[in-house]
């Protein structure tokens, strides 16, 4: 008996049903075919991957299964290695094609890749990976990247209309463990609820009100959770792609009277693309100094000083309301974001491979080609085409958290704290931390490093080492690469 035929959609961070380009494919292709998502216990082991980055995945698939139940169709999810599950299924049925995105990933998931594509090829299966949003695969340099990012922007969205399903779903030998699928139900609700529903109320709900003020509070603690369009975590994940977002950010009759924020939002979805367009050009970002002169720097371990800026017990009220606040909620502003990284890599003279993982499991919108080229950047070992910053957790306190009401809300030990001594609580007497009921040092810590010590040592240190001939030689290879000659 002949085998029948079949044609795969296989989702990687692309949990949506619109503006779906493998989904649309696979339509148009006439032939009956699955849908699958894949839990890879590899991937699943590597250090960046948290609990709360699969909850998230889950519930963007119960949402997508929602939409396409009227079609008889779903989304299979698989708990098995990406190879295991092709060959089975090619062992049930004659795949022809295999449609899904290209995986600005890490260096596991690229050598998946190259893995399952010598599968693909020795089955005479033919594996379409569509492009991106604007990230190209192959790019050279940056000469016409913005001009092309541009142009991709301004094409037509997929509206992917959808026929009824012409084969029962199969029953594949890969289900999810009884105790990793009750796991992933248990999603708390600190967290951005799932799913491209969810996407476009948030995106609704910015354009119609809520982001009047982004420009005005992005980098503010508080007010930014708010006023930003936190649509980090469906972009990342896919519940929308960045030409949705940008079609109905550029178009939305709001966006004349507060052009501001709107060309704001539109131009983080511009750097949203060219992040991980650097990762997927050079994707060493994860584990190496891009440039590599910054490897041969120093950085002595201290395994407490890390332990307490994971903890959010460094002494430093932002610092440490941050951490406390990503920790729980999975999410914070860019310049909070920025700062973290900062403190740990300049101020605590930390290797930032001892903390890249962490915050990537933190992180509800982790996404690979954004994070390791944005972390590095704030550590300082891109040099050659990033200025090094030292973001003072003091004055930033000051600044964007001016009444201490985001550090009182993470920090409760500090909650009777004075105005006048919350953003430097080390500062007050014996008499004055009586008054408050706050020992520092007991129940609160003091500073594990002067501010202001350390941020000079870091100065002299990274500042210095970019004469040096090993650092110098690869600026040049740097600027070619990921930066356009023209600006």
């Amino acid at each position: 008996m002949s085998k029948a035929d079949l044609n795969i959609v296989w989702l990687k961070r692309d949990f949506r049903t619109q503006d779906h380009e493998p989904l649309f494919l696979a339509e148009k292709a006439g032939l009956p075919y699955l849908i699958i998502a894949l839990f890879e216990p590899s991937i699943l082991r590597h250090p960046d991957t948290s609990l709360r980055h699969l909850q998230f995945v889950y519930y963007s698939i119960l949402d997508v299964n929602k939409t396409l139940a009227p079609f008889n169709r779903e989304v299979i999810l698989c708990y098995a290695e990406a190879l295991a599950v092709f060959e089975f299924i090619a062992e049930n049925y004659a795949v022809q094609n295999v449609f899904s995105y290209q995986e600005s990933g890490i260096a596991l998931t690229w050598k998946r890749d190259k893995e399952v594509g010598r599968f693909f090829r020795e089955k005479g299966i033919n594996w379409k990976e569509c492009q991106r949003d604007a990230i190209v695969r192959g790019l050279k340099n940056r000469e016409n990247w913005a001009e092309l990012w541009n142009e991709v922007m301004h094409q037509y969205t997929i509206e992917n209309p959808y026929s009824k399903n012409e084969i029962k779903t199969p029953s594949l030998p890969f289900s999810l463990p009884e105790e990793q699928r009750l796991s992933l139900m248990n999603y708390p609700d600190v967290y951005q609820p799932a799913g491209e529903t969810q996407a476009w109320r948030y995106l609704h709900s910015f354009a119609q009100k809520r982001g009047f003020t982004y420009h005005s509070h992005i980098s503010k603690p508080t007010e930014s959770r708010t006023s930003c369009t936190r649509l980090s975590p469906f972009l990342a994940w896919g519940n929308i792609s960045v030409k949705q977002a940008y079609h109905f950010l550029a178009s939305h009759p709001n966006k004349n009277e507060h052009n501001r924020a709107f060309t704001g939002a539109i131009t983080r979805l511009h750097w949203h693309c060219h992040f991980i367009q650097k990762f997927e050009v050079e994707c060493r970002y994860e584990t190496h100094c891009i440039n590599s002169g910054y490897e041969l720097l120093p950085h002595p371990k201290n395994s407490g000083w890390i332990d307490a800026w994971k903890t959010g017990q460094t002494g430093y009220p932002l610092i440490d309301a941050c951490m406390r606040a990503v920790n729980k909620t999975g999410w914070i502003n860019f310049r909070m974001r920025a700062m973290l990284v900062s403190f740990l890599t300049l101020n605590l003279d930390q290797d930032w491979r001892h903390g890249v993982y962490h915050l990537a499991k933190q992180f509800l919108d982790y996404e690979p080609g954004i994070h390791y080229p944005q972390f590095q950047m704030q550590a300082g070992t891109t040099t050659g085409i990033n200025t090094v910053r030292l973001y003072n957790p003091v004055k930033n306190s000051q600044e964007h958290d001016p009444d201490g009401r985001f550090i009182k809300k993470w920090i409760p030990e500090l909650e009777n704290v004075p105005l006048e001594f919350i953003h430097e609580p080390w500062l007050m007497t014996e008499m004055d931390q009586a008054f408050c009921n706050v020992r520092i040092g007991i129940d609160y810590p003091a500073p594990i490093v002067d501010l202001k010590e350390s941020a000079k040592a870091a100065r002299d240190k990274i500042w210095g080492h970019k004469k040096h001939p090993a650092v110098q030689n690869e600026v040049g290879r740097i600027l070619k690469l990921h930066v356009n000659s023209r600006s």
